[in-house]
């Protein structure tokens, strides 16, 4: 059973994601918080598997919420999928760069959104190979030229063009045909990456990327 929390300020919002989720064999609400400072507080009493978090909520926001759990080391389970009015809402790269595993907006059909759940529950990133060099762009126009290379030492050379590969965006079955392996070796070597840097998902392991230098603007294309 995946154990849902949701966190948003507006009631009725709370209350579709309700009847949606809770009709679910598979998928239960575990609770629901009106602003970041309960939604805290609620992930540490009930330890739900993932939590819907609106970006925008008073108090305390989504992104600081975001923080709060995924830089706690006994939450390193919860997955936080952040709740967007728009696509390209601003504060979307901060919430990647704060631990968020992906955003879904407010008005996204119901299967999507019931796929989008037991994905991030099962390790996947809500991030389309669009939206991820939409956030490489982002870093590049946001930061300063990136650091040399480092911690990746203990990655293999494979390892480290996966991880390239990764961080400009492509999926498995991408990566698969760039270097003519099998889709399940391209997740493999993706997984194994993520596990020696200690990154959350796919989606941290992206941000890795570009701000390790393994991943520069130019490659964009």
């Amino acid at each position: 059973m995946i154990r849902v929390l949701l966190a948003d300020d507006q009631s009725l919002v709370r209350a579709g994601f309700r009847a949606l989720l809770d009709a679910q064999p598979d998928i239960e609400v575990a609770g629901e918080a009106a602003d970041g400072e309960e939604a805290v507080r609620l992930v540490r009493e009930l330890r739900p598997d993932t939590v819907l978090m609106d970006i925008r909520m008073p108090r305390v926001d989504g992104l600081a919420a975001t923080r709060a759990i995924t830089e706690d080391p006994e939450l390193g389970d919860v997955k936080v999928v952040m709740l967007t009015t728009f696509e390209l809402d601003e504060y979307v790269f901060e919430a990647i760069r704060s631990g968020a595993s992906g955003f879904l907006v407010k008005d996204t059909e119901s299967d999507e959104l019931l796929r989008a759940v037991r994905a991030v529950v099962g390790g996947d990133a809500l991030l389309s190979p669009g939206v991820t060099r939409r956030l490489i762009a982002e870093f590049a126009a946001r930061s300063k030229e990136p650091a040399a290379a480092t911690g990746l030492s203990e990655l293999t050379e494979r390892e480290r063009e996966v991880m390239a590969l990764v961080g400009i965006g492509l999926s498995n079955e991408e990566i698969a045909r760039r270097l003519v392996v099998s889709p399940l070796t391209a997740k493999t070597h993706v997984s194994r990456t993520m596990v020696k840097l200690g990154a959350r998902d796919r989606a941290q392991l992206v941000v890795l990327a570009y701000e390790s230098g393994l991943v520069r603007p130019g490659w964009l294309g």
